[in-house]
């Protein structure tokens, strides 16, 4: 069991130490930044230390395309900032993403070529648009198989960092991915991942509470933030409400509307962008059978187990096969747990939320929350092709270089 243990130094100075500490022991470096308030501290902190080093260090932007103006702007002011210790990679290229507000495009394309965009293609040296670029890139690709393979690329074959920005009180799930004693990490520091034999992750503000990250900019006025946070405070959003990310995911969407009131002229093209955007916007924050959150009912006469097939009929093909794949994967996995006469109709509530426990309860649940990769079940985002391709393609050039210097 991990708990938390604190440390007779504040988070800011940790956050340094550990800076260095990746400074000292890596040849490459590289920032994964969304313009976010998290990774813009990040990115002052680093580019702290290159500066005084004299070392340049690669900034990584993804460009999901359907972005705050002012998350732009803030950019462009961070990388002109820090333009003589940058290797800037401004990525804007055809990926596929999460459209959690419908059934009937599950998945969209940033940057997809013969659509209108949400906004123009940004101008300046570090954009990259040419999918050739990366040998590695497939169009369409995962945009979190994009992260890794970059950070492979990145590195060049020697050992490489990448910077997150990810704060463990966020989320379970990050605060284990942290904590975690079971994975590979560099020096036996926690604050680090392995990623790929050579490749690590390493998290400098993992312990930041919030307020921390807002402290940081009243001690340092003169390091710019994204303004896009101001408009949010004026809009009545608390500081833990504030977050950035491509608008349609499966957690983002809740802050779908926010567009509508901080950038009008964005969400009039966010709408245009992708189906179900105006109506998700409007029903997001339902409870129960509407969205899946919470509570859900079943209708009457039915079992929760006939209500999963009425909801899979009502689907469009498409998404009906997935889900059906998804369902099937899922009841197979437990029938070898011990359900061997099938899954139960509903299970204790308790259980059922911790995954405990199969039911058909939870089936629907997945549906109406239009959960596409089924992660209520437990289950997981499978890898693309283009991933397993580039894998396969990297693990065959390893094994003639090692043939080859066998030879000499």
């Amino acid at each position: 069991m991990s708990i938390k243990k604190y440390q007779d130094k504040d988070v800011l100075t940790a956050a340094r130490e550990r800076v260095k500490y990746a400074f000292d022991n890596f040849e490459r470096i590289y920032i994964s930044f969304s313009g976010g308030k998290d990774s813009s501290v990040m990115f002052h902190l680093v580019m702290e230390e290159a500066i005084v080093r004299d070392r340049k260090v690669g900034v990584l932007l993804i460009d999901l395309e359907a972005q705050y103006s002012q998350t732009i702007e803030h950019a462009n002011e961070m990388f002109d900032l820090y333009k003589d210790n940058i290797e800037l990679h401004w990525v804007c290229l055809p990926m596929l993403l999460r459209n959690a507000v419908s059934a009937f495009q599950p998945r969209w394309c940033c940057w997809e070529p013969g659509v209108e965009w949400v906004r123009e293609m940004p101008n300046r040296d570090g954009v990259i648009s040419d999918p050739a670029f990366f040998d590695f890139f497939k169009e369409r690709m995962e945009f979190e198989e994009f992260m890794v393979l970059f950070g492979v690329w990145y590195g060049q074959g020697k050992e490489c960092c990448g910077f997150v920005g990810i704060r463990s009180d966020e989320s379970l799930n990050r605060f284990r991915t942290v904590v975690s004693k079971k994975k590979a990490c560099h020096g036996g520091k926690l604050f680090t991942t392995q990623v790929e034999p050579g490749l690590f992750n390493i998290y400098p503000i993992y312990d930041w509470r919030t307020e921390d990250i807002w402290r940081y900019h009243s001690r340092y006025p003169q390091n710019p933030h994204n303004e896009i946070y101001d408009r949010m405070h004026q809009a009545g959003l608390s500081i833990s409400q504030m977050r950035l990310c491509q608008p349609y995911g499966d957690d983002q969407r809740r802050g779908l509307w926010l567009y509508h009131v901080l950038e009008p002229l964005t969400w009039f093209k966010l709408v245009n962008r992708v189906s179900g955007a105006n109506s998700g916007s409007l029903y997001i924050e339902e409870t129960g059978n509407i969205n899946g959150y919470n509570k859900i009912s079943k209708p009457p006469s039915h079992t929760w187990k006939s209500f999963c097939n009425l909801l899979l009929n009502t689907m469009p093909k498409t998404s009906q096969e997935h889900f059906v794949k998804r369902f099937t994967s899922f009841i197979s996995g437990w029938k070898q747990r011990g359900y061997v006469n099938g899954i139960p109709d509903e299970a204790p509530l308790v259980l059922e939320n911790k995954h405990w426990a199969p039911s058909w309860r939870r089936m629907c649940k997945v549906i109406l929350r239009n959960d596409h990769w089924c992660k209520g079940l437990g289950l997981t985002q499978p890898k693309s092709e283009a991933y397993k391709k580039y894998m396969d393609i990297k693990k065959q050039k390893q094994n003639e270089q090692t043939n080859t210097e066998a030879i000499n």
